[in-house]
């Protein structure tokens, strides 16, 4: 699993809230004067994988770091609709200035980490690995991927220095498309260095043998049928890894698995996951229990 990403995270929770506190919070500001005492609960409305917890937390403690904060639900646990995820007392005020870009970063990732999840479910009792792509927003990747990993995915390429991707626009660049893959194969193990695996994308099963011939260790088949892809696996026969991707959906993903490849990459994981279900529900606290406090 993808390690936390704290330097991500610290880095996000101060744009998010130079984004939406950096001229203040005018309303709190005009509605409370003082100092409100208060709770506040973050619920699931759903079930879902908890991830972004640990940005929740470091917002609302940037905002005021005197905040009371209990955590109910870890990153990477599962949450049933209902269950209380954290819960804040302090100020109240601060509380309202750090609600939204807490929520942001929980409803996002927990999106992103119960869709793999889902997926991961999906493809159970087949030996395949859900991966996810580099689809990610620009600053967000590490944040993003981590996210893949809470859910039980596991992480593709990080950046384009992480490993030898050939696709289609490579091939369309190189001598105007008239380069075969074989022969790009061959021209990027020689100049690459020789611990990275090459993966080629491929679309037919010519340009698979094209692959095999070329010697890549992951065969990328891209766009294919689940039919096109079992015959695919059959050519292949072990001589390299089979990877597939391109129109993946829960509809089909267990299908695709049945196929027989090592590899599923999914970029909706992240570019097209629906935000997670989760609300924060705020209360004053009662004078008493302000003194007895």
């Amino acid at each position: 699993m993808m390690p936390l990403p704290a330097a991500a995270i610290r880095r996000a929770v101060r744009i998010g809230l130079d984004e939406d506190l950096g001229e203040g919070d005018v309303t709190t500001s005009a509605l409370f004067p003082k100092r409100v005492p208060a709770h506040a609960s973050i619920v699931a409305q759903q079930v879902l994988i908890v991830a972004g917890l640990s940005a929740a937390v470091q917002t609302f403690l940037a905002v005021d770091p005197s905040l009371t904060l209990t955590v109910l639900r870890h990153d990477g646990e599962l949450a049933e609709d209902g269950d209380v995820i954290l819960t804040i007392e302090g100020d109240g005020r601060s509380i309202l200035r750090a609600e939204r870009v807490a929520l942001n970063f929980l409803q996002h990732l927990s999106g992103i980490a119960t869709l793999t999840h889902q997926f991961c479910e999906a493809v159970k009792g087949y030996p395949v690995s859900i991966l996810d792509t580099r689809k990610t927003l620009p600053g967000w990747r590490a944040l993003q991927k981590w996210a893949v990993a809470l859910g039980g995915g596991t992480n593709h390429r990080y950046s384009l220095g992480d490993g030898l991707l050939i696709k289609d626009n490579h091939l369309a660049l190189l001598q105007g498309g008239t380069t075969s893959v074989r022969k790009a194969c061959q021209l990027a193990q020689r100049k690459a260095p020789k611990t990275m695996a090459l993966i080629v994308e491929v679309e037919t099963l010519a340009e698979v043998r094209q692959a095999l011939a070329g010697k890549a260790d992951i065969i990328l088949l891209d766009n294919m049928t689940p039919s096109l892809v079992r015959k695919a696996v059959t050519l292949i026969g072990h001589r390299a890894l089979v990877e597939v991707s391109g129109g993946i959906t829960l509809k089909n993903v267990r299908e695709m698995a049945a196929a027989g490849p090592d590899r599923i990459s999914i970029g909706a994981l992240t570019h097209s996951a629906p935000a997670a279900d989760l609300s924060l529900v705020l209360t004053p606290v009662p004078p008493a229990r302000t003194r007895r406090a």
